[in-house]
């Protein structure tokens, strides 16, 4: 059974950095490689190449496209829950008005 594994993105296009996220479908206990993360770019509309297999540096192949993609293999998300914030939200008592 396939399991989900979050992969963060960081893309340089000239001075701007955008933080992307994806995912990609593993195997339990499977590693995704470099040709799982070039799978996830290209399902999310990006052209791209492996640059640099150490680091995990995709480049863009389509012509008049001047962009590289990093790999953020060992990011951590933040780990707040919206969902369990809102909900607790709920219990508290509302302010009174002065």
């Amino acid at each position: 059974m396939t399991q989900e594994h979050i992969v963060y993105f960081n893309v340089y296009h000239q001075k701007q950095v955008t933080r992307l996220r994806g995912l990609i479908y593993l195997e339990p206990g499977q590693t995704p490689t470099a040709a799982d993360y070039e799978q996830c770019l290209r399902m999310a509309g990006h052209h791209v190449r492996l640059e640099d297999p150490q680091r995990m540096i995709f480049k863009a192949v389509k012509a008049g496209e001047e962009y590289t993609i990093d790999v953020l293999e060992d990011y951590e998300a933040p780990t707040r829950d919206a969902h369990a914030e809102k909900l607790a939200g709920t219990f508290r008592k509302p302010d009174p008005f002065l």
